[in-house]
């Protein structure tokens, strides 16, 4: 698509002003200028331009508290806060406009945060700065394979060595591999017992979790692409001795699991914020494709059983912007955590998401299907959001231990 719909100026901002605040409305208006310049792109599956993107167009700024240097969000003294109704409203139009400037943006943060949150103040000047300006990508190196949602089973480990660490393991469904230029890499303290004493390490071994920054460069890291259904830059990091200085931890040891449940608690409403961009693509092509398209001697949306499809697509769209405008404001203001509002937005919106793409798909019958039409690109595009950053599965398992403490 080359125009930008008038639909897309109805975001959250737009439909839930009670739950923003008045520097966001300037945002919106620069999105949508990126929102038009995307769109007019004549290729969306190049990952190192739709990461020049995010510099070009100002947006990594928000990745960072504006202590260190990011985007001026009324909170000039807090050193860990990001504005996350700011991250809803970017992610948001990012989903409309490309699905991949989105991830590579989301990836940006969570690569990051952990230094914001315990980064030591060297780490942050050397790399808050660079990810603020694209000069620096990152990646955020959690999952393994035997250990995805269930983070405390992780195997790669990292083992003192003379005034630094060898790093060994292995690491997948690493988002921006292909080109980050560092990753907050998460492994196991192991060494024997009286090293382990020494350095303060836990006696239990699923409480050694301790993240480190690594330079994609590091010899004896081995970066391996993985291909996906969609245009996505993610691969397997291997490390084979990889050795890194003692200045590369972030954040004490053990403190790992901490810093990334932290980090995917700020982000994780975002992802439904990106669902919501791309459910409105869907219908935006849904319902301009039955205006125009002809059956029975009638356009497609003079049929009723058409209407009633638009009409469960637009209820549930506003519903999950409703859930994750919510939950933003309560991250925003609260300052705590809002575990529980966050996981029934993250569930609904990617859940509904994928309904409302599946329904585009099915008012355009065939052309649903061609590889060339956005509906089927978007049908690709929004399954893995069910899946990252926590599945739906473990939403809802939060949702429920909440519930019932609570009761």
């Amino acid at each position: 698509m080359s125009a930008l719909p008038q639909r897309l100026s109805l975001t959250s901002l737009d439909t839930i002003p009670a739950l923003f605040d008045t520097h966001h409305r300037p945002l919106v208006e620069h999105l949508t200028g990126v929102a038009e310049t995307l769109l007019a792109e004549a290729s969306h599956d190049s990952a190192r331009v739709a990461a020049d993107m995010g510099a070009r167009h100002g947006l990594y700024p928000y990745l960072v508290p504006e202590k260190h240097g990011g985007a001026a969000v009324n909170a000039p003294d807090a050193a860990t806060h990001v504005d996350v109704r700011a991250l809803v409203l970017i992610r948001d139009v990012l989903g409309y406009a490309s699905p991949l400037a989105d991830a590579i943006f989301a990836v940006q943060g969570l690569g990051s945060y952990p230094i914001v949150l315990a980064g030591t103040d060297a780490q942050r000047e050397r790399y808050l700065p660079a990810v603020i300006r694209g000069e620096r990508i990152a990646g955020f190196g959690l999952t393994e394979p035997e250990a995805g949602s269930d983070v405390a089973s992780m195997r790669c480990e990292a083992r003192p060595d003379g005034d630094g660490w060898v790093l060994e393991g292995d690491k997948h469904f690493i988002s921006n591999v292909p080109i980050a230029h560092h990753h907050v890499v998460f492994a196991k303290v192991a060494g024997d017992e009286e090293t382990l004493r020494r350095i303060g390490a836990p006696e239990d071994p699923r409480r050694r979790i301790t993240a480190f920054v690594v330079e994609s460069d590091t010899p004896g890291l081995e970066q391996q692409s993985q291909q996906l259904s969609i245009h996505h830059p993610i691969g397997a990091l291997r490390f084979r001795g990889c050795r890194i200085p003692g200045d590369a931890r972030v954040g004490a040891i053990g403190q790992g699991f901490k810093l990334a449940m932290q980090t995917l608690d700020t982000f994780r409403i975002s992802v439904g914020a990106a669902a919501n961009g791309m459910a409105t693509a869907a219908l935006d092509d849904a319902i301009a494709f039955v205006k125009g398209r002809e059956q029975f001697g009638k356009p497609l949306s003079a049929q009723q059983m058409i209407q009633g499809y638009l009409a469960d697509m637009a209820t549930e769209l506003d519903a999950a912007r409703l859930l994750v405008a919510r939950a933003a404001h309560q991250k925003d203001t609260t300052g705590g955590r809002a575990s529980t509002e966050v996981a029934m937005a993250k569930m609904f919106a990617t859940e509904a998401a994928q309904r409302i793409v599946d329904k585009a798909v099915q008012l355009h019958g065939g052309r649903g299907v061609l590889t060339e039409t956005r509906v089927e690109n978007l049908y690709r595009d929004i399954r893995p959001l069910r899946i990252y950053e926590g599945t739906t599965e473990i939403q809802r398992i939060i949702i429920a231990r909440a519930l019932l403490e609570d009761r």
